[in-house]
C-alpha cells in the first residue's frame, strides 16, 4: 500500500544495530547526522523500506538510472540509492520538519534541497516505487 512520501532521519542506534549484520550500512552521525532517508517506499509484513537520499554531485550529471540508482531531476538534485535500503519501523524513524524555526542559512539551504527533492519524488512516485519493487523482488 502506498503512503505519502515524507523525509525522516534514522536512529543511530538502530543503525548501528543494523551495522552487526551489514558492513554497508551508513553511519548517520557527526556531520551526517541528519542524514535523510526517503519516506515510505513500499510495506512487507511488518516492515516499511526507506531509501537514503544523495545530494547533488557532479558525477549525478554524468551516471545513468538503474535499477539501484534513481537520479532526481536528471542528477541536478541528487539521487536515491536503492541498494542502500533499510528495513525500519516507527519507532527507528524521526519525521524532519523542513520548516522548523531557528535553523541555521546552511540548514536552511539544505531545507531547501530536501523540499526539492521531496518534491520531485513525490511527482514520479510512480516510478520511485516502481524500481524499489523491483530491487527488492530481484534480491
Amino acid at each position: 500500500m502506498k503512503k505519502n512520501l515524507v523525509l525522516v532521519k534514522i536512529d543511530k542506534r538502530y543503525c548501528d544495530y543494523l551495522r552487526d549484520f551489514d558492513s554497508r550500512i551508513p553511519f548517520n552521525y557527526g556531520k551526517k547526522e541528519s542524514r535523510p532517508f526517503i519516506g515510505v517506499l513500499f510495506s512487507i509484513n511488518e516492515y516499511e523500506y526507506f531509501a537514503p537520499l544523495s545530494s547533488p554531485k557532479p558525477k549525478h550529471l554524468r551516471l545513468k538510472s538503474k535499477v539501484d540508482f534513481l537520479k532526481i531531476d536528471n542528477g541536478r538534485l541528487g539521487a536515491i540509492n536503492f541498494n542502500n535500503m533499510l528495513p525500519v519501523k516507527e519507532n527507528n524513524v524521526v519525521k524532519l520538519d523542513l520548516k522548523a524555526e531557528g535553523l541555521t542559512k546552511e540548514e536552511k539551504k539544505y531545507a531547501v534541497l530536501l523540499q526539492k527533492q521531496l518534491y520531485w519524488l513525490s511527482r514520479h512516485s510512480e516510478l520511485l516505487y516502481s524500481k524499489s519493487r523491483k530491487l527488492y523482488e530481484n534480491t
